[in-house]
């Protein structure tokens, strides 16, 4: 199984957190491989600059690295799956995932029960 994290469940698995719950870990651990979409990166770059998230991120990149995750660049064909996405979730950087989960497909594990709405690729963890 091919997994996308939710920007939350990267951070929770880079830190180890108790919030990661042992289904999520599981998952993590059977991955044949656990992809990062440029838009977590993207969202998290955001909220550090703002003062809404306290993250080092060339460390977290780094370490990302070092554990195996993957890139996962947004193409052209992902921005324009957007378009054709119910408004269940509002949220930019969210609606990028869904719509990256649909289009390579991959298994989205995520925190936020509105997402799975949208597909039974979107597991909530």
């Amino acid at each position: 199984m091919k997994l996308l994290l939710d920007t939350h469940v990267l951070i929770w698995a880079m830190e180890d957190s108790p919030s990661l719950s042992e289904p999520a870990r599981a998952l993590l651990e059977q991955a044949t491989a656990s992809f990062v979409s440029a838009v977590s990166i993207w969202e998290m770059a955001i909220k550090s600059a703002m003062g809404k998230l306290q993250i080092n991120l060339d460390r977290l990149l780094s370490r990302m690295t070092a554990a195996g995750f993957q890139p996962l660049p947004i193409t052209w064909a992902h921005a324009r799956a957007v378009r054709d996405l119910p408004l269940h979730h509002r949220d930019p950087f969210d609606r990028m995932l869904i719509a990256q989960t649909i289009s390579e497909p991959l298994v989205l594990l995520t925190h936020d029960e509105v997402l799975c709405r949208y597909s039974e690729l979107v597991k909530r963890v």
